[in-house]
């Protein structure tokens, strides 16, 4: 008796064009319903990534790809009328429909009166100021006079000890702050040194939590302001996006990992691959990681804190007192850190507090 085994050949990944189409849709018109503040949310950022990485000057953006945006594009005015609050997700998406090939001036309009009712100058945070401005800026406007508005985001930046500890807040605020700054990679964002050690540190953290998501933002930062990232980052990141399942379900959970599957794919296309190569159909999608794996950080961090009085800021002899409390593969993972990138003894002893014992 043998066994017979079956054979599923792989799903068949299409041109670029299709995928990019089938992306916009399923994004437009198969997870959530317009009323929904994350439709705006999810919308705005493919799209964004969709403009910032020159899709249609390669030609993947055809004439019929943004139609399930069309009936939205019709409406922007009055529904910017009605949601005032939802301004920069609205703005956004509009601006790049257009910069995508959608015909029409609806943006300078809506720029025009966002800017008239003083929205942006009612945002707590400098860093949906410096969004605003960057929004107006677009379609030639200026936002509220604000001269130490950069400044201010540059010395959040050059704060390394900051991005030594976890703070995932902090750290997607300082990615953001370089896309702002340069306009997604369209002029120097005139970053301090320091600003670009705080840029390695918090990737040093996403690839100790093994956080694909962050570690992209963080590389491409660094790529938007003019710093090479590690290639055991990259290359690390390149497997992780290859990886990703994308699932034909239109009735699945919608808390899935669609932003973590963005973004790994922005970052592909800035390292000068192809991105979203993967079997992308018309409808609902679901976007997952490979499976969960050992968070690094978890057990560093227990093994430091354990230490209490033992804990010094030296890595060469913390890997030797911890080396019987800490798996044999998350010593490895330091030791190849810590031999393949920058800043990783600085890093480790912000991280080390071992003066807060």
């Amino acid at each position: 008796m043998s066994n017979i085994v079956a054979l599923r050949p792989a799903p068949r990944v299409a041109d670029p064009e299709t995928r990019i189409a089938a992306l916009i849709a399923g994004f437009a018109q198969h997870r959530r319903c317009e009323e929904d503040v994350f439709w705006l949310k999810e919308n705005a950022e493919l799209l964004n990534i969709l403009e910032c990485t020159g899709t249609r000057a390669r030609g993947w953006i055809g004439p019929q790809a943004l139609l399930p945006h069309a009936e939205l594009y019709a409406g922007a005015e009055a529904r910017l009328a009605f949601f005032p609050q939802y301004y920069r997700f609205l703005l956004s998406i509009v601006l790049d429909l257009e910069d995508l090939g959608m015909p029409g001036d609806t943006a300078a309009r809506m720029a025009e009166s966002i800017a008239a009712s003083g929205a942006p100058e009612a945002e707590l945070s400098d860093l949906q100021r410096m969004e605003a401005r960057r929004l107006l800026a677009r379609r030639d406007l200026s936002g509220p006079d604000d001269p130490g508005l950069e400044d201010r985001l540059r010395g959040f930046c050059a704060r390394p000890g900051t991005f030594a500890l976890p703070n995932k807040k902090a750290a997607y605020e300082l990615t953001h702050i370089v896309f702002y700054l340069s306009e997604y990679g369209r002029r120097d964002p005139a970053l301090e040194p320091e600003a670009l050690t705080s840029l390695q540190f918090a990737g040093h953290l996403a690839f100790l939590e093994q956080n694909s998501d962050l570690l992209a933002e963080v590389c491409i930062a660094l790529r938007y302001a003019g710093a090479v990232p590690p290639a055991l980052w990259t290359g690390w990141l390149s497997r992780e996006t290859h990886l990703f399942h994308v699932g034909q379900d239109a009735q699945a959970p919608l808390q899935d990992g669609y932003h973590d599957f963005l973004v790994c794919n922005w970052h592909l296309a800035l390292a000068g691959e192809e991105p979203f190569r993967k079997p992308l159909v018309p409808g609902g999608m679901r976007f997952e990681r490979a499976g969960a794996r050992i968070a690094p950080l978890r057990e560093l961090s227990r093994a430091l804190f354990a230490m209490k009085g033992g804990r010094c800021a030296d890595w060469v002899v913390m890997r030797r007192r911890m080396e019987g409390a800490l798996p044999p593969m998350v010593l490895d993972l330091l030791d190849l850190m810590a031999r393949e990138t920058a800043h990783f003894d600085a890093f480790f002893e912000g991280f080390a507090r071992a003066g807060r014992a």
